[in-house]
This record gives C-alpha cells, structure tokens and sequence, in this order.
C-alpha cells in the first residue's frame, strides 16, 4: 500500500477528505492543504480520475530528517528515481515549506534537481532534461522544521483542468472549487440549482456531471502514464468502467443565466466541450429584472467583485440591488454566494445563516449561506445611540 497525498483549494479540507474515502481510500486525514491518504495503484488512478475536488495528487517516494541543507540533497540522492522514470523525461522539482529553517527555497530545489540528476547519471550515464513550463516529471518536496517529504505528482497538469473548457471567460472560478461548493450547499437532483450570474458557466457544468456521474478527468491525460509503474490495462479498465457508468445526458433542473450575451457564448460554448449542452437551461436575463426559474431551490453564484469588475462605486450599488431581488422574489431557495469582497455582507442588508471561507487560488474569498424566507432575512436597524462595540 503506498502513501499519497492530495491537496484541494483551502477550506475545502474536510470535503476532499470525504471524497477520497468514498473512492476506497485508506488512513484518510485531512491536514491544511489538502488530505493525506493510502492505497493501491488503482486508487492513485480512480483518485486522479473521478476527484472533483483535488487540486494534484501527489505519491510520497521518500521521507527523512535534515538538518541542514546538505542532509536534503543527500536524502533526494537515496531515491531510486531511475526506477521510477525514464531518464528520457524531462523534470520539473518545486520546494514548498512550513515552519523550515532553510534560508532559500530555491537553493534547495536546485539541490534536489541536482540530486535526481545525479542518481540517473550514476545509473545511466545520462541525466534528464530540466523543464520548467511543460515537465513530463514534476517532483515536489515539502519541508517542515526538521523533516523533508519527497513527491512524485502522478496528476501532471492540475486536476481543475477538466479538459473540456473551450474558453475560460473573465477571471474564471476553478473548477475543482466550484464543485467543492456545490458539494457543500448539499445540493443534489432533482432539487433545482440556478446560477444567476454564470459567467463562464463553471458552477453549472461541475453541477451536470455530478448529476451525470461523468468522471471529470475522462477527457484528459495524467502524470502517472509517464512512470515506469504505469499499468495501461488496468488504466484503461478503470476508465473505461467510469464512462459506462455515466448517465446519458438529459435535461435537468440546472438553470443559468446572464445579462450578457457575449458571455453566454462562452457558458454555451463550454457545455458543448462538456457535452452538456443539452442538460443545462440558459437564459440571457439580468438578475435584477428576472425571477427564479423554480419555486424553491439552490442558488450558487460568484458575483462581479474588485477581480472582476473594477469600478467600486458600481459594485457598491449592485449588492444591495442583488439583496433586493433575492428577498423579493427567491422566498423558499437557499442561495450561496462566493465572494472575495469583503463588503458584500454589509452591502447586500441579508443575515448569512453560515460563512465558510475558501480560496479561489492565492484569492481569499467567504460563501455566503442566505436562506431567503420572506420577512426574516433584513439585518435590524441598531437603535440611535446603541453600543457598537459588542
């Protein structure tokens, strides 16, 4: 049984925890970061494959302490990397750390690119290439106080790269963060879910596969089919068993909308990629004008804020607007609301029943949990006079 580690976008910890166990994987533990846990080559292939909240995952081919920066060099020198890796492939190694007394990061990947290239040398007179942008190999270390851990990435590009996306709008929400959203309003078939600002059309299309049961890395390649471990039968069972379970497509209660028509284009256009074109019900409609495309139901949006619409003052006059129109006509939904603007809970005069803060990349952003009862949500005005302080 071998030692893997996946991370995911902060906040959703617990989620990719849960994920990972209902995959069949071992010793499951969630850490900062992402989720530590165990199992076969199978489970490091199903884990890459059907993930939806993951980021990479990452198998641990070594650990040792260190004192120094000479202990880590000669700790990646042990490593038997010519067992692992054609020397053929080009390499990649990033230095992460917590807490390490090291005084340069990029010292020390140097040292651990050395190392590795140093063992091949040895083993076959040769040593890999080194590439940067597009490595065929990418090897983490991650170093705390005293211990330095030694990843090979068996993801290669990042798992919220579906593959499928034909354009990514403005300021795009990663993928793998929105289906760990959706994961955490509780939402599922045949409750309806409408994004009322769907930009690109993220949210929507991680809600139809989920729905569909499609796999989300079917239509891409992963770092693990370039180890000398790789099993392409077993690969291409595992694969082939995901895409007979997925549902034919179907319409589904999953709406979208936005009051551009340019950037509908690119929500449809992605569905298309997908091959959900026909699950998903868009409508061009401003949200300050329409109403829900459902008496009750979950709404999840990712509004204009500072990244994506530069002027303040229209923002600030958006938000309560969007207060407005959820507590006037979405009685009876429970609406998500992910933002990076810090104003937003003032502005929009709602009381969130929950705050959840996650991260969309470096971005650090909270989810808004409104339950939209009619006569219940407005914040109470404070009495002239009345302490602030508490």
């Amino acid at each position: 049984m071998e030692q893997y580690f996946a991370t995911c976008p902060r906040g959703l910890e617990q989620v990719l925890a849960a994920e990972l166990t209902a995959l069949g994987a071992n010793e499951t533990r969630a850490v900062d970061g992402g989720a530590s846990f165990a199992g076969d080559l199978a489970l490091c292939y199903r884990a890459n494959l059907e993930s939806r909240i993951a980021s990479r995952v990452l198998w641990r081919v070594g650990r040792a302490r260190y004192r120094t920066d000479q202990d880590i060099h000669d700790a990646a020198r042990t490593i038997a990397w010519p067992r692992m890796f054609d020397v053929r492939r080009s390499i990649r190694v990033n230095v992460s750390a917590i807490r390490s007394p090291v005084k340069s990061l990029d010292f020390v990947t140097l040292s651990v690119k050395d190392a590795v290239c140093d063992a091949f040398r040895a083993a076959c007179g040769r040593r890999p290439d080194v590439n940067t942008s597009r490595p065929d190999i990418r090897i983490h270390v991650f170093l705390t106080r005293d211990e330095a851990t030694f990843y090979l990435d068996t993801s290669g590009e990042a798992l919220f790269k579906r593959g499928w996306r034909a354009e990514g709008g403005e300021a795009p929400l990663r993928e793998n963060l929105a289906a760990g959203i959706i994961r955490l309003t509780g939402w599922a078939p045949p409750v309806p879910l409408y994004d009322p600002m769907c930009g690109s059309g993220t949210f929507l299309i991680e809600a139809a596969m989920m729905a569909l049961d499609a796999a989300p890395g079917a239509k891409r390649a992963f770092g693990f089919e370039r180890l000398e471990n790789f099993d392409a039968r077993q690969w291409s069972a595992l694969k082939d068993n995901a895409l007979a379970r997925r549902k034919t497509a179907r319409p589904l209660p999953i709406f979208g909308s936005d009051k551009s028509g340019g950037t509908l284009k690119l929500a449809r256009d992605n569905l298309m990629a997908a091959g959900l074109v026909d699950v998903v019900q868009l409508k061009q409609m401003d949200v300050l004008d329409g109403g829900p495309p459902a008496p009750s139901g979950v709404l999840v949006t990712n509004p204009p804020y500072g990244e994506r619409l530069a002027d303040p003052e229209a923002l600030a006059a958006l938000y309560p607007k969007l207060g407005d129109a959820l507590k006037q006509r979405f009685s009876g939904w429970t609406a998500y609301i992910l933002s990076a603007d810090q104003r937003l809970p003032k502005l929009i005069r709602l009381q969130p029943s929950k705050r959840t803060p996650l991260y969309n990349g470096a971005l650090e952003c909270r989810l808004y949990e409104y339950r939209l009862v009619a006569g219940t949500m407005r914040r109470p005005k404070k009495a002239a006079g009345s302490d602030t302080t508490k």
